[in-house]
């Protein structure tokens, strides 16, 4: 990890800089592919599971049968525990539920709000070195609590031509049953576009690399929704000298093993604790199966030393972490000064990967800065609200010569007119 010392303000948003593919590259390698799949549908993708995931395919749908052997030679601890940590996440989630409220903003004049499920949506749950099947949970429940009619789930499979059997069970657990074998940017154009096999959705959600990021950029401009901008991991966490140098380390090495574009950021007033867990993440990195990845996430992430607690924050606002840990006594006075950040976890005892498996609270977040505009993934990502009004005749003698001198201001004598007929009989 880099380290840094008292960096000024004019320093920050270099620091902030997440570390990222050239940009002209990678734009113009997503367009290709988006439109290639726009023009060849599952041909494309079948060709670009080849070319990218080293598999040849003859089809990109999982049969039920797949599904049912995948599930059979899962480990039943593992079930449990994805149950459970379904459980957590559905109560969460439930209770986002808002009740309709029926506002009269004049006498006789009554507006309201429905939400209504977005019909169709995609899902995209990444795979490679890490088949995030817990993804499944975050997006789907709150999918199926929305009421949404048909969801999408495409994923990319692995040498051997399958979808990892975690995703299949988490699949079938929430009430998914179209799923497809197709990962990267060509998923994203598949559920945007649609092809031959899979369908063409109103949104999409879910993380990913790079690619998957920038495919899911450009297609909202072409007029399909997304949940967020959200690339690789980050995770920022500010400890003082009460914080145990362990946990601390754990902490940044849970997010560095993701991938190599991955960032990890801790930051404090005390060199001491920098320095304590610098040690502590040399000592467990060389334990873990994936330290190549997570070395090369920590070559680009950084510890800073800070003067004082106020340009601490300062920084911390600035960066807008998707994971903001908080390992300080005062952790709660912190946590009242953050304005940015997509998910914060509080104190010695939450790490955040509980949050990314079981808690209850949704792990899709928003990276790269985008915290600053952008919240995490709820139930009302799923939904879109309908606004309604209803007018009485009496309402309308109060609120028409309102409407009719608003209208003829703005010359729209049509308007004024909608309003002037009813008034006039």
């Amino acid at each position: 990890m880099k380290q840094v010392i008292n960096p000024q303000a004019s320093q920050w948003p270099e620091l902030c800089k997440r570390p990222q593919l050239e940009l002209d590259f990678l734009e113009g390698s997503v367009n290709n592919i988006l439109e290639r799949v726009r023009k060849s549908g599952d041909a494309a993708l079948l060709e670009f599971t080849r070319q990218f995931d080293g598999v040849v395919l003859d089809k990109l749908v999982v049969t039920p049968e797949e599904v049912s052997v995948a599930i059979q030679n899962l480990p039943a601890t593992l079930k449990t525990a994805i149950i459970a940590a379904a459980k957590n996440i559905e109560v969460f989630h439930s209770a986002q539920t808002r009740s309709i409220e029926k506002i009269e903003t004049m006498p006789g004049v009554t507006c309201w709000r429905k939400a209504t499920p977005i019909q169709k949506v995609g899902i995209y749950i990444p795979g490679g070195t890490a088949p995030l099947f817990s993804t499944v949970l975050m997006l789907a429940i709150p999918a199926r609590l929305a009421g949404c009619k048909e969801v999408i789930l495409c994923s990319p499979p692995d040498k051997s031509g399958a979808i990892h059997p975690a995703i299949l069970f988490a699949a079938q657990l929430t009430g998914v049953t179209k799923i497809f074998k197709a990962g990267g940017a060509q998923a994203i154009a598949a559920m945007a576009y649609g092809t031959e096999s899979v369908p063409q959705v109103s949104k999409i959600f879910g993380p990913g690399n790079q690619y998957v990021t920038k495919a899911k950029q450009i297609v909202s401009q072409q007029g399909i929704a997304i949940d967020m901008p959200a690339g690789p991991s980050e995770v920022l966490v500010i400890a003082d000298e009460a914080a145990n140098p362990a946990y601390v380390a754990a902490d940044l090495l849970s997010q560095a093993e993701h991938g190599a574009d991955s960032q990890v950021v801790l930051v404090s007033t005390t060199q001491t604790i920098l320095s304590k867990v610098q040690a502590e993440v040399t000592k467990q990195l060389a334990a873990l199966p994936r330290k190549e990845l997570a070395q090369e996430a920590l070559n680009n992430s950084l510890s800073i030393r800070f003067e004082t607690e106020s340009d601490l924050i300062g920084f911390v606002n600035a960066y807008a972490a998707e994971h903001l840990i908080i390992n300080t006594t005062n952790n709660k006075v912190l946590e009242q000064q953050i304005v940015n950040a997509g998910s914060i976890f509080l104190g010695e005892y939450t790490p955040e990967a509980a949050g990314d498996y079981a808690s209850g609270t949704n792990h899709t977040l928003p990276t790269n800065g985008f915290a600053k505009a952008f919240g995490g993934v709820s139930l009302e990502s799923f939904t879109k609200y309908i606004t309604i009004q209803e007018i009485t005749k009496a309402g309308l003698h109060v609120i028409g010569p309102i409407v009719e001198t608003m209208a003829e201001a703005e010359q729209l004598k049509a308007h004024a007119q909608a309003v002037r007929v009813r008034l006039s009989n």
